[in-house]
C-alpha cells in the first residue's frame, strides 16, 4: 500500500483525470400522495409536527367531528408503537411513522391515501432513522414541486456530463487568450495559449501532457534566447500541415510544428506592419495540397491575407542555416514572386481592432466585427467586388458566429443581449435573446444540434434553442476564480465549440478550462451490454451497470426508465454493484480500482441519486453535482465485489488479492483513507473473483482464479476454511460465483448441511462450512459442454434455484430437498429441474428472484444490453425500456398475456373464415333445395298475381273510356291498392327486419356473430331465391327485387282494340294538330283492323291502349 502510494503520490488524482458523470431524470405523469396535499393540509401537518400525535389516542376537532378518537396501528410485530420506539424519545417537532399516519388519516380526503402514507415517509426519512421532521417534510415538498414544475418545461439534453475543470498552473496566473484544437495528427488534443506565452498541450480528456513558454528575441551577440517580454493576443492551428500559428503584440509570428509527441517552434515570423488582434485559417479539406489561406484582423482595423501557394512542400523559402532555435524571418524581406507564399493587405474596413475574423469559402467572404457602432460586423467580397453588408450596432460586438446553411448572423456585445440576424438584412435583428446580467463574450452555433451558445462574464453559459428562441439550459460554471461580487479576466476567445465528434465544448476563465461533453449525433438512449444488475426491494427499482460506464435505474412496476447516470466512472467499465443493510445506498465498482456508492432518494415522480466514492471512490450529490466524499485508492486493478455492513462499514475485493476495510464516521468528512488492517493479511495468492455474506452467521467467502475458496469469520477476520475444486479434464476452475443460503443458515443443522454454492466451471459446487467432507455435490447445469455459470440465485427459504450461462438459458432448480442426507459421498446428480428457457441471446450477468404483490418473478440482465422481467413458470413479463410497459398487479399488461391474446385474436380469424366458407356451401345448397320447395307455391301465386292485374286493367280503362285522364295521386292511388289486395303475398316475403321482433341475446364471441351471419343470409336465399332476374325491373342497370314481387307480368300486344269514343277523338286530335305521328295518323287508325267480335255493346272490356 505504502509503495503504491508514492508511485501514485497524488492518492485523489484518479477522480480529476476522469470524466464527470451526469445523471438523466425520466420521470413519469403519475400522481402521488404528496401532489394531493394541498395548502390547508399542509398548515394541518404543521400543527401536527408543532404537538406530534401519539399513535394510541389522540383527539382532534379539525377534519372529523369533536370528541372522535384516532385509533393506534399495531406494528407488522403485533405491538403497538408509540413515541420513541423507533429511537429513543421522540424529538421535538418530529413524527414517527404511526404518527405521520394519524395525522394523515384526519385530513379530508384521507381516505385515498392508506397505500402511499408508508411510501411517503420513506422517501422523506433519508437518513433511515424512523422519525422525520417538519423541516425535512418542507424540503422534500419543495424539491418535488420544482420536478414537477419542470415537467411542462422544454427538455435540454445537449450536455451529457458535469463540467471537468482543470487548472493551468503553468499559466503564472495569467489568463487563457484562447483554446485550439488539435486534431491531425490523431489523436485529438487541445492546446491553451496564456496572456504570457505559455502552451499547454492537453488530452482530450484534458489531462495536462505538455507545457511549453514562448522566448524573446536572440541577445545581440548570441544564441541565447531572452525572455518573452510581450502578450500573445490569438492563435490558430493549420491542420493541414500540422502547424500551429501564435501572435504576440509585438507584432510577429510564431509557427510550431505539432506532432503526437511533441510541439516545437519552427519559424519565428516577425516585422509585421501592426499588431495581430485576431487570426483564422482555411485549406480545402478535398485538396489539402492546394493553396491555403492565414488571415488576421490587426489594431487599426485592416485585413491582411497571407496565401500558401504550395502549403505541403513548405510555408515560406527559408534558406539553410547552421542557427540553432527557429528560423527568423523579416516579414517585409518577403520575395515579391515566391512560388510559396504572397501576402497581400486589404483596405481598411474597421475604425477599432479587429477583435473576430472568419472566412467563408462558398461565397469568399470575409467577415470582421469590432467594438465599433458604425461598422460592427462588416461582411465584404474577398475579391472586393460585391457591395459589402455593414451592421451598425449601438455599443459594438464582442463576437459573432455565422451559419451558411441558415443564413443566420449571431452577435453579441458589451449589453446582455444575443441578436440573431439575417445575413442579407442589417437593419434590424430576427430576436433578441434577454437572459444574461453583463456583458456576452463570446457565442457560437451548432447547426446539427440547433443551439446557440452564449457564454457572458459572470462565468454563465446559456443555451439558446434556434427554432423556439428559448433558452433551454443556464448553467453557472463553477470556477474558483469566480468570487462574489468581482468580475474573473477573460481571454480573448473564452469559449471553443468543438463541432466534430466528439462533440465538446471547452470554456476558459483566467488561468482554469472546463470541458463539458455534448449530445453526440443520433445518439438514442439504448443501454449497452450490461455487466451486472440488482433489485432494490423496498423502492422496487432495477439498477443496472453497463460497459460504457453508465447506470439505468428501473421502476419494477412498470418497466419503464427512471434515471440515467452517465460516465458513473468516467470511461471505465462497472464490474460490481451492492446494497447495504438500509437499502439506501449502492455501491458500484469498475475495472481501475474505483468503488462509489450512490445514496437512492428515489420516488416514483422524482427520483435522485447522491453518488458516494468508496475505496478510490468519491461521493456526489446528481440533484446539484457535487461531490460529498472522495476515499483512497489502494490499487488500479479490478474491483470484483463490495460488501456493505451496518455503522457506514465497507469492504472490497479485487484483483488487489486482499480484503480492505473502509469506515465512515462523520458524514461531513471529504476525505477518507483505506484500512488495511485485516487480521489475516493476503491470503490468497490469485486474483479474487467473487465474494459472498452470509448475515446470520457473520461469514464471509472469497473465491479466485485459481479455483481457491476461502471461508471467513467477520468476528475474528481469520480463515475458518479453505476449499479447493479439482474440475474435470479440460477445465476451467475460476470460481465465478459464491452464494450463502441464507434460509439454511437458520437451520439448527447448518455446521453439517451445504450452506454455500461456488460456479465454477459450468459446475455448481455445494460445500458445508465444517467437515469432512466438505463437497456435498456438483452438477452441470448448462446445456452444452464447455459453457460456465456466470449468475445464480435463490428465494428466501431456499427452496428453488435460478441459475443463467453463457448461452442464455435460465434453469429453476428444486433443492428443498439436495444435499439434505447423511451421506459421507458427494453426489453428482442433478436436482429436479422445474423450468428452463431462452432468456437471452447473450451471457446471463445477473439473476434474482423478485417478489412483489405476494407474487415471484425472476429479473435477468445479459451481456446482450437486454433485461427481462419473469414469471415463475417462465413466462415474459416484459423487457425493461420497451415500448409498452407493464404493471406487476396487471397480469393481462405482460407480454406472454398480450401474445396470447393476440394469437388466439388471429385462430379466431382462421376459424370464423373456414366456418364461412363451410356456411357458404351450405346455404348454396339450402337455397336451392327452396327454389324447388317453392316452385309450385310460385305457380299459384303467379295466377293470382294474373287475375289481380286483370282487375286493374279494367279499372284503367274505365278511367279513360270516361276521358278523365288519371293524374298522379289516383295513380298513386291505384298502386297502393294494388300493392294492399296482394297483402297476402308480402306477408310472406317479409324481411327479417319486419317479421314479428323476438328477443334474443346479443352474441358475445366471432363465432357467435358468424352464425348470426350465416342464418339471416340463409333466411334472404329462401325467401327471394324464386326470382325470375330476367324479369327484374332494371333502373340505370340495378335491379330491384322487390319492385319485381309485386310487378305484373306483360305480355306482347298484336292488335290494339279501340272503341268509337276513343277513335273520334283521336280523329278530332289529328285533324286540329300537326302532329305527324304515323300511330296518330287518320290513315293509320282507319287502315287499323277491328275485330268483329268487339262491338259497342260488347261485355269483354278492352285493352289499355299504348300512348307514347
Amino acid at each position: 500500500m505504502e509503495a503504491f502510494r508514492r508511485k501514485t503520490g497524488d492518492p485523489w488524482k484518479v477522480f480529476e483525470d476522469e470524466i464527470p458523470s451526469c445523471s438523466l431524470r425520466h420521470t413519469g405523469q403519475e400522481i402521488g400522495l404528496q401532489d394531493e396535499l394541498s395548502l390547508e393540509h399542509l398548515q394541518l401537518l404543521w400543527e401536527r409536527f408543532s404537538r406530534p400525535l401519539t399513535p394510541t389516542t389522540s383527539t382532534f376537532s379539525v377534519g372529523r367531528p369533536c370528541g372522535e378518537t384516532v385509533a393506534s396501528h399495531p406494528r407488522p410485530g403485533g405491538e403497538i408503537m408509540d413515541r420513541g420506539t423507533m429511537r429513543g424519545e421522540s424529538p421535538e417537532g418530529s413524527m414517527g411513522l404511526e404518527e405521520f399516519r394519524a395525522a394523515l388519516r384526519i385530513m379530508p380526503g384521507s381516505e385515498h391515501w392508506l397505500s402511499d402514507t408508508d411510501k411517503l415517509f420513506d422517501e422523506v426519512d433519508t437518513s433511515c432513522e424512523g422519525r422525520i421532521c417538519w423541516a425535512e417534510f418542507c424540503s422534500y415538498i419543495l424539491q418535488h414541486a420544482l420536478q414537477r414544475s419542470s415537467k411542462d418545461k422544454a427538455r435540454d439534453d445537449t450536455l451529457t456530463s458535469q463540467p471537468l475543470i482543470r487548472h493551468c498552473r503553468y499559466n503564472k496566473q495569467e489568463p487563457v487568450i484562447c483554446i485550439v484544437a488539435v486534431s491531425q495528427p490523431p489523436p485529438l488534443r487541445f492546446i491553451s495559449v496564456s496572456k504570457a506565452g505559455v502552451l499547454s498541450v492537453w488530452s482530450k480528456h484534458l489531462h495536462l501532457l505538455k507545457t511549453l513558454e514562448l522566448v524573446g528575441d536572440p541577445i545581440e551577440g548570441g544564441n541565447i534566447r531572452g525572455k518573452f517580454r510581450s502578450w500573445a493576443t490569438d492563435a490558430v492551428f493549420m491542420p493541414n500541415v500540422h502547424k500551429l500559428a501564435v501572435a504576440t503584440l509585438g507584432r510577429e509570428l510564431r509557427f510550431f510544428d505539432v506532432s503526437p509527441s511533441d510541439c516545437t517552434e519552427e519559424l519565428h515570423v516577425f516585422g509585421l506592419s501592426y499588431a495581430v488582434t485576431s487570426m483564422c485559417y482555411w485549406y480545402d479539406a478535398k485538396s489539402p495540397g492546394d493553396r491555403s489561406l492565414l488571415m488576421w484582423g490587426d489594431e487599426k482595423g485592416f485585413v491582411n491575407l497571407l496565401w500558401f501557394l504550395r502549403p505541403l512542400k513548405g510555408l515560406f523559402d527559408i534558406p539553410f542555416s547552421d542557427q540553432e532555435g527557429p528560423h527568423r524571418l523579416y516579414m517585409q524581406e518577403l520575395p515579391p514572386n515566391s512560388h510559396l507564399v504572397t501576402y497581400q493587405q486589404l483596405c481598411r474596413v474597421q475604425q477599432e481592432p479587429i477583435n473576430r475574423i472568419k472566412y467563408n469559402s462558398q461565397g469568399e467572404l470575409i467577415m470582421t466585427s469590432s467594438e465599433s457602432a458604425t461598422s460592427s460586423v462588416v461582411i465584404m467580397d474577398l475579391n472586393l467586388r460585391r457591395e459589402s453588408y455593414i451592421w451598425k450596432i449601438n455599443k459594438g460586438v464582442t463576437s459573432f458566429d455565422f451559419c451558411p446553411e441558415l443564413s443566420l448572423l449571431v452577435t453579441c456585445g458589451l449589453d446582455p443581449a444575443v441578436r440573431l440576424w439575417n445575413r442579407y438584412v442589417t437593419s434590424q435583428p430576427i430576436a433578441t435573446l434577454h437572459g444574461h446580467d453583463t456583458t456576452v463574450l463570446d457565442v457560437a452555433i451548432h447547426r446539427t444540434l440547433g443551439k446557440i451558445f452564449s457564454y457572458s462574464k459572470e462565468a454563465v453559459l446559456k443555451i439558446w434553442d434556434i427554432p423556439s428562441q428559448l433558452c433551454v439550459r443556464t448553467l453557472q460554471l463553477k470556477f474558483p476564480c469566480v468570487k462574489p461580487g468581482l468580475t474573473p479576466e477573460h481571454g480573448h476567445t473564452p469559449f471553443l465549440l468543438h463541432r466534430d465528434a466528439p462533440h465538446m465544448l471547452l470554456v476558459t476563465c483566467r488561468d482554469f478550462l472546463g470541458c463539458l461533453h455534448l449530445q453526440e449525433e443520433g445518439s438514442d438512449n439504448t443501454p449497452t451490454s450490461f455487466t451486472c444488475a440488482i433489485y432494490n426491494p423496498p423502492l422496487k427499482l432495477v439498477v443496472t451497470a453497463c460497459t460504457d460506464s453508465s447506470l439505468v435505474v428501473w421502476d419494477a412496476e412498470t418497466g419503464c426508465r427512471t434515471l440515467e447516470v452517465r460516465n458513473a466512472h468516467g470511461e471505465e467499465e462497472i464490474t460490481c454493484m451492492a446494497l447495504d443493510h438500509t437499502h439506501r445506498h449502492l455501491l458500484t465498482g469498475a475495472t481501475n480500482g474505483t468503488i462509489k456508492a450512490m445514496h437512492l432518494l428515489i420516488e416514483k415522480n422524482f427520483k435522485v441519486i447522491v453518488v458516494y466514492g468508496l475505496l478510490s471512490p468519491q461521493m456526489w450529490d446528481l440533484l446539484n453535482g457535487h461531490n460529498l466524499h472522495k476515499m483512497e485508492a489502494v490499487s488500479n486493478t479490478e474491483v470484483t465485489g463490495v460488501i456493505c455492513f451496518p455503522g457506514n462499514r465497507l469492504l472490497a475485493v479485487g484483483w488487489s488479492k486482499q480484503i480492505v476495510q473502509y469506515s465512515i464516521p462523520d458524514p461531513n468528512e471529504t476525505y477518507v483513507r483505506a484500512d488495511l488492517s485485516w487480521k489475516s493479511g493476503r491470503q490468497h495468492r490469485d486474483d479474487i473473483l467473487a465474494v459472498a455474506h452470509c448475515r446470520l452467521r457473520r461469514l464471509l467467502a472469497t473465491g479466485s482464479f485459481d479455483r481457491e475458496v476461502i471461508v471467513w469469520s467477520l468476528d475474528t477476520e481469520e480463515p475458518l476454511t479453505k476449499f479447493h475444486w479439482s474440475p474435470p479434464e479440460q477445465a476451467q476452475g475460476a470460481v465465478d460465483g459464491l452464494l450463502f443460503l441464507q434460509g439454511r443458515a437458520q437451520s439448527g443443522q447448518w455446521v453439517s448441511r451445504p450452506l454455500l454454492l461456488s460456479a465454477q466451471a459450468g459446475y455448481v459446487c455445494w460445500w458445508s462450512i465444517t467437515g469432512p467432507p466438505h463437497c456435498h455435490g456438483q452438477y452441470y447445469a448448462p446445456q452444452r459442454a464447455g459453457e460456465r455459470v456466470v449468475a445464480f440465485s435463490s428465494d428466501q427459504d431456499n427452496s428453488v434455484l435460478l441459475t443463467g450461462d453463457t448461452t442464455g438459458f435460465l434453469h429453476m432448480w428444486d433443492i428443498s430437498q439436495y444435499c439434505l442426507g447423511t451421506s459421507d459421498e458427494p453426489t453428482e446428480e442433478r436436482p429436479p429441474l422445474l423450468q428452463s428457457w431462452k432468456a437471452h441471446d447473450g451471457a446471463v450477468v445477473c439473476v434474482e428472484l423478485v417478489e412483489s404483490h405476494t407474487q415471484l418473478y425472476l429479473l435477468s440482465a445479459a451481456t446482450d444490453g437486454t433485461a427481462r422481467l419473469w414469471t415463475r413458470d417462465g413466462g415474459a413479463v416484459g423487457t425493461f425500456g420497451q415500448e409498452v410497459g407493464w404493471r406487476l398487479d396487471d397480469v393481462t399488461t405482460y407480454q406472454n398475456a398480450r401474445e396470447e391474446k393476440s394469437q388466439q385474436a388471429s385462430e379466431e380469424e382462421e376459424e370464423e373464415g373456414k366456418e364461412e366458407g363451410a356456411g357458404k356451401g351450405t346455404r348454396d345448397s339450402q337455397s336451392e333445395a327452396g327454389r324447388y320447395e317453392a316452385k309450385e307455391d310460385g305457380q299459384v301465386q303467379r295466377a293470382a298475381m294474373a287475375a289481380q292485374r286483370q282487375r286493374s286493367n279494367e279499372c284503367y280503362d274505365d278511367l279513360i273510356v270516361e276521358g278523365n285522364v288519371p293524374d298522379s295521386e289516383e295513380l298513386l292511388f291505384s298502386q297502393d291498392s294494388m300493392v294492399s289486395s296482394h297483402s297476402g303475398f308480402t306477408s310472406s316475403c317479409k324481411s327479417p327486419a319486419q317479421n314479428t321482433l323476438t328477443v334474443s341475446p346479443a352474441p358475445h364471441t366471432a363465432a357467435d356473430q358468424c352464425q348470426g351471419k350465416m342464418a339471416s343470409r340463409q333466411i334472404r336465399r329462401q325467401t327471394f331465391g324464386r326470382i325470375d332476374p330476367k324479369k327484374l325491373s332494371l333502373m340505370d342497370n340495378l335491379c330491384t327485387p322487390f319492385q319485381a314481387l309485386i310487378m305484373p307480368e306483360l305480355s306482347p300486344v298484336s292488335e290494339v282494340p279501340l272503341r268509337p269514343q276513343m277513335l273520334e277523338r283521336v280523329r278530332w286530335f289529328s285533324s286540329n294538330t300537326t302532329l305527324t305521328s304515323p300511330l296518330l295518323s287518320s290513315n293509320s287508325l282507319e287502315t287499323a283492323s277491328v275485330p268483329d267480335a268487339h262491338t259497342e255493346g260488347s261485355d269483354s272490356p278492352p285493352h289499355s291502349p299504348v300512348l307514347l
